[in-house]
């Protein structure tokens, strides 16, 4: 009995890493500035040209070797393993985004736009000043 080795269709990988991602073709068409069809057209393809394939990667967050050797199988028993009922998992989640950090940063910026624009103000008056004075 033999075995038939499955076949190495990247573009079926891509699109599944893109959808995986939760990005739609037209995103991943902006991105690649092609239009979405193309995008359609590399994911029915076969074979992929190195340089699109390393575009793609880049983009998806992967490099070109995690698409040509994802497994769906793979990704099912890593999350498969990782999850559980048990609650005590949740203990390990850490926030990488502090959204107060955030507001304070755009707080910030625009205390110091602000302030930007009143010396700018200040300055017109004073060259006003200056030329009513000449006047």
């Amino acid at each position: 009995m033999s075995t038939a080795a499955k076949p190495n269709h990247i573009g079926h990988k891509i699109g599944r890493i893109r959808e995986l991602r939760g990005l739609k073709q037209e995103s991943l068409a902006y991105e690649l500035k092609v239009s979405q069809q193309t995008v359609s057209k590399i994911e029915q393809s076969e074979n992929v040209e190195e340089q699109i394939l390393e575009q793609i990667a880049k983009i998806l967050g992967v490099t070109p070797e995690g698409i040509k050797n994802f497994s769906e199988e793979a990704v099912f028993n890593i999350i498969g393993n990782s999850f559980s009922d048990n609650s005590s998992n949740n203990n390990n989640y850490l926030c990488t985004i502090n959204p107060i950090e955030k507001i304070i940063q755009l707080y910030d910026e625009k205390v110091a736009l602000l302030e930007r624009l009143l010396q700018s103000e200040r300055e017109k008056v004073e060259l006003l000043k200056e030329k009513q004075d000449q006047a």
